[in-house]
């Protein structure tokens, strides 16, 4: 048998193998092994980009490729193990949300693999979860779960429709009535508590306005700080190219074709350059955590 009969056989065999994935993920995602879900996801993925979103189909191969990674949830989540069964329910639905986040900002032409795209989204978030929900007065567990839902459902119909959902969208999608959702949406104030010496009143008399004094605004650069102390010391480990790239790419906001011709090279080598350094910096990040 000649060399170049083997290697047509190989490949369509591997081709056949691949087939059998693609149909078997159809049928079953979660039977999909993380490794094997990382060869059929770019067929799904690629599907995906082609498919107008809103679609019956469109929707499916976006549940496919969720069912398929949901290992990547229960991964993240095992560092959390420690916390007990019943609060390992929630992480595990928080980290879907994120999982859910990746997919949808996930392209191809990113040059990353996905798991290394997702597991940052699917952390961020568990970790906003353990940051905001701590609750101030006692809610019941369905009121809890409730919550976790409407999280869920108003993160993706604001993927969807582009703007904050209404009560009624948010009821449709997660097939309840209205009043069960606004109860839902009320329970949630019950992860802050007022105090602060509370007071504030509209009357007209001299009284103290105090809740201090209004507390002030919500500063949401305060995880951009966070974050740039974590990630200052790993910048400082690169090499003087690697540092020269990132300075270039996100502090000059370079474009690739721009730094290309700066330091003499082809675009799609800056691509994999800048692709490499983010994937260590990254990797970096989730290993101080």
């Amino acid at each position: 048998m000649s060399t170049v009969t083997v290697h047509e056989q190989a490949y369509t065999t591997a081709g056949v193998a691949k087939e059998a994935l693609i149909e078997r993920a159809c049928a079953d995602p979660t039977s999909i092994a993380p490794r094997d879900a990382r060869e059929v996801g770019r067929h799904f993925f690629d599907r995906l980009a082609r498919l107008e979103e809103g679609t019956h189909e469109y929707s499916y191969v976006r549940n496919v490729l969720i069912e398929m990674n949901l290992s990547l949830v229960q991964y993240a989540a095992s560092r959390f193990k420690h916390r007990g069964p019943q609060e390992m329910e929630d992480i595990v639905q928080v980290g879907t949300i994120g999982l859910i986040k990746a997919i949808d900002r996930f392209e191809l032409s990113r040059e990353v693999e996905f798991t290394s795209f997702a597991v940052p989204y699917i952390t961020g978030e568990i970790k906003r979860f353990f940051r905001d929900t701590s609750w101030a007065v006692h809610v019941p567990r369905r009121l809890q779960e409730a919550r976790i839902e409407l999280t869920k459902a108003t993160e993706e119909l604001r993927t969807r429709l582009g703007r904050s959902p209404s009560t009624a969208e948010l009821a449709e999608l997660m097939q309840l009535d209205p009043a069960e959702v606004a109860e839902a949406q009320k329970a949630s104030n019950g992860y802050n508590s007022v105090s602060l010496d509370a007071a504030v009143n509209g009357s007209d008399d001299e009284s103290e306005t105090l809740l201090a004094d209004f507390i002030g605004v919500d500063e949401d650069r305060f995880e951009l700080v966070e974050n740039f102390n974590s990630l200052a010391p790993l910048i400082a480990d690169l090499d003087d190219r690697d540092r020269r790239l990132i300075h270039l790419r996100f502090v000059e906001e370079r474009t690739q074709q721009e730094i290309a011709d700066e330091i003499g090279c082809s675009q799609m080598h800056v691509s994999r350059l800048i692709t490499r350094v983010v994937t260590k910096l990254r990797a970096g990040l989730m290993t101080a955590e």
